[in-house]
């Protein structure tokens, strides 16, 4: 048997990339007693971006038997948001919340993170391969992916469905042609992380802060404590802002951090623990988050912005919204993946971009920083940026964009 044969594998699902998505969807389909094998073109642990979680986070984590591993991992803790612009600040504490659930979490390396839940999920059964790439894929109700490991050796997996988990590498949008234009302007960050240095009672380091430029308010900042005294920080602004040579993003961010009073005063000076990365351009959209014998979860599908730390949430309700339809389908039944996955997933989305945009054109800076707020009305706030965008028993999910219009009405009015 030569080495092609070998690796071809017949499985119910195949899952593209390894990361918080494809991990949880492996270890919920493998519960349900269903074959699956993991592609992952990267070995993991790898560095990735975003590294505040939400709460709502925390119950998929549950669902899928990863929350005593993350748990006991020793990440730190968060408990909520601190916004800060100018002389003006407002802390959001997500127990303090209009929705059931979780209102705690943690702020995570991603690279410890992810591996984490993979490792969790080949525990469970799931096949993982690290180093193995996806070329082309034929749908149809019998999906067949042509695969290459490093070594350039080709093979084939045909499954049952496979999920597209591939997050900004985005495989099947970009194979199957599925893009589709974003309504996000185009907007890049520069991020690294510091040895911060902040002394005990200085800094709440359970909260995330998000600062907003003195002069500029579509620019904003993420200061996000980790474990053993690190931080990660990152400025996002229109594309341009930041396109500057590599050679200068180093520069760059430091004279950023030192334009924001809150920033220049914890961590101005605190030493760069690695090289200033840049990504731009990481908002998208596809046509349809489903086809012939395909699905796609998380940022594969939709990316908004980095602003609310949503993307990993997005990850995980995608994750267990699929497997839901998919375990129906698999199990013979009739399902309807446009009302019982696209529609649901987007409508969470949706709730989330209501408040990007609003935030982009100042509305909901104008809120958060409002002084005299309702207490009801700031725990529907607050269960939103914690994460919970698919509680239709909160106004501001059932209709987001009319609610935060008319709630910056009365803060203006207020003044």
């Amino acid at each position: 048997m030569n080495k092609e044969t070998s690796m071809n594998a017949s499985v119910d699902v195949a899952i593209i990339g390894a990361g918080p998505s494809g991990a949880v969807a492996a270890a919920l389909l493998r519960k349900a007693g269903h074959s699956v094998l993991v592609l992952e073109r990267q070995h993991f642990p790898r560095f990735s971006i975003g590294e505040s979680l939400l709460p709502q986070s925390m119950a998929y984590l549950e669902e899928a038997g990863m929350l005593q591993d993350v748990v006991e991992a020793g990440f730190q803790f968060k408990n909520g948001a601190h916004f800060v612009y100018r002389d003006q600040a407002s802390a959001y504490d997500f127990r303090d919340k209009h929705s059931e659930g979780w209102g705690t979490t943690y702020q995570v390396e991603r690279a410890v993170f992810d591996d984490i839940l993979i490792r969790r999920a080949a525990k469970q059964g799931a096949e993982v391969r690290f180093g193995h790439a996806v070329l082309d894929m034929q749908t149809g109700d019998a999906p067949v992916l042509e695969v290459a490991d490093e070594a350039g050796t080709r093979y084939r997996v045909n499954a049952r469905f496979v999920l597209d988990a591939s997050g900004f590498g985005r495989v099947l949008p970009r194979l199957l042609n599925l893009e589709a234009p974003t309504r996000m302007p185009t907007r890049a960050a520069i991020f690294t992380h510091v040895r911060d240095g902040i002394p005990v009672g200085v800094h709440d380091r359970n909260k995330i802060t998000v600062a907003v430029h003195p002069e500029h308010r579509d620019v904003w900042y993420w200061m996000i404590p980790l474990a053993n005294g690190r931080s990660s920080v990152g400025c996002v602004a229109e594309a341009a802002v930041l396109d500057v040579p590599e050679a200068e993003r180093e520069a760059k961010l430091r004279s950023l951090i030192r334009s924001e009073p809150t920033l220049n005063r914890l961590i101005g000076d605190a030493p760069f623990l690695m090289p200033v990365r840049h990504i731009g351009g990481y908002s998208a959209n596809v046509e349809r988050l489903h086809g012939p014998g395909y699905a796609l979860l998380g940022n594969a599908g939709e990316f908004l912005d980095p602003v609310f730390s949503s993307g990993v949430t997005i990850a995980f309700r995608s994750a267990h919204l699929a497997v839901e339809t998919l375990k129906r389908q698999l199990n013979g039944e009739a399902v309807d993946w446009q009302a019982q996955y696209d529609r649901p997933l987007r409508k969470g989305i949706d709730t989330f971009r209501a408040f990007v945009e609003n935030w982009y054109t100042g509305k909901l800076q104008d809120i958060i920083f409002a002084r005299d707020q309702v207490p009801q009305i700031r725990r529907m706030i607050s269960a939103v940026l914690a994460g919970y965008a698919w509680d239709e028993t909160n106004p501001y999910v059932v209709e987001p964009v009319r609610r935060l219009n008319t709630l910056h009405e009365v803060c203006t009015q207020r003044g």
